[in-house]
């Protein structure tokens, strides 16, 4: 699998959202966070603004969940359009079950780690998941400084699902630029979220594939 970019809506203009999606349509996919200002301080958006948007992206929706209650609304948005659901491992009553859920509906199903959960939580439940995103800043607000000190879950997650013969995707969220991603890419990350690095950019789809190519330049160095 070569590397992955996903754009983050939440550094996009609201005012011209299906403009900005259209700009960024060389990723891979469309990373659509969603809070509820009660698993995070932030509000964003929910169901039928990710259904519209589904409808419109020329990418397929990744979308990440920091919200509460997540085994019953995951399931939700896979059936709205969501190709990718991430669901808070923190947040979950039953993750594995909340997987099965997502996998049964078509949509693959992926957990996430605030930068204070260690990996060992998902480990024994490894193959539940087709990805595990790692914060890599605090979950809430977009434009913040990567945390380098996350780089060995990515290493630890790597050796597992190699170990375990497992294909796990892993993806990292906050402060991903031009800056860090190939200290990331190198410790084993193959999917990227980029918001403020994207739609910060005079020209977002160039820097879509400046991303790409330094992260893809890195893992095979």
């Amino acid at each position: 699998m070569g590397m992955q970019i996903s754009p983050s809506i939440l550094a996009a203009d609201f005012a011209n959202l299906e403009r900005d999606i259209t700009r960024v349509a060389n990723a891979d996919w469309l990373h659509v966070d969603v809070m509820d200002a009660h698993f995070v301080p932030n509000l964003t958006l929910g169901l039928p603004v990710l259904e519209r948007i589904a409808e419109v992206s020329p990418m397929p929706i990744d979308a990440h969940l920091m919200i509460d209650d997540p085994d019953h609304w995951a399931p939700r948005y896979a059936e709205a359009g969501a190709t990718s659901v991430t669901f808070h491992f923190e947040a979950a009553a039953n993750p594995v079950a909340i997987a099965r859920d997502l996998r049964a509906l078509g949509a693959r199903a992926s957990v996430a780690l605030k930068p204070g959960t260690d990996v060992d939580v998902v480990l024994e439940h490894l193959k539940e998941f087709d990805m595990v995103l790692v914060m890599t800043v605090e979950p809430g607000f977009g434009g913040q400084s990567f945390m380098p000190e996350m780089l060995p879950k990515f290493t630890t997650l790597r050796a597992a699902a190699t170990a375990a013969d497992h294909p796990l995707w892993l993806q990292a969220d906050g402060g991903v630029s031009r800056d860090t991603i190939e200290d990331i890419a190198a410790a084993g990350c193959d999917v990227f979220v980029a918001g403020s690095a994207v739609f910060g950019a005079e020209d977002p789809a160039a820097e879509v594939t400046a991303l790409r190519d330094l992260a893809t330049h890195a893992r095979n160095a």
